[in-house]
């Protein structure tokens, strides 16, 4: 299955590390409709962004998992090669 990088390039005001977990949380509860495992998340609270790896059949249902999880739907998503 193809992985994928999403990047939030701005997170909603007042939004912390522990607000971040909620929603990877709440994404963890409706993947498997959407054929998709959310693995790893990472927040830059200064920055105010998130990054979010997934295993996804395509970028549109990583997506379709945010987007009804929590509303926070990425900036972008780009699919990635892991490497070593």
């Amino acid at each position: 299955m193809p992985l994928f990088m999403d990047v939030h390039e701005k997170l909603p005001e007042g939004a912390k590390a522990a607000d971040v977990a909620d929603a990877h949380a709440a994404d963890l509860k409706i993947q498997d409709r959407h054929g998709v495992n959310y693995v790893r998340y990472w927040v830059d609270e200064a920055a105010g962004k998130v990054f979010c790896l997934v295993d996804a059949p395509n970028a549109e249902a990583a997506a379709t998992v945010h987007s009804q999880a929590h509303g926070l739907v990425a900036d972008r998503i780009y699919e990635v090669i892991e490497g070593s």
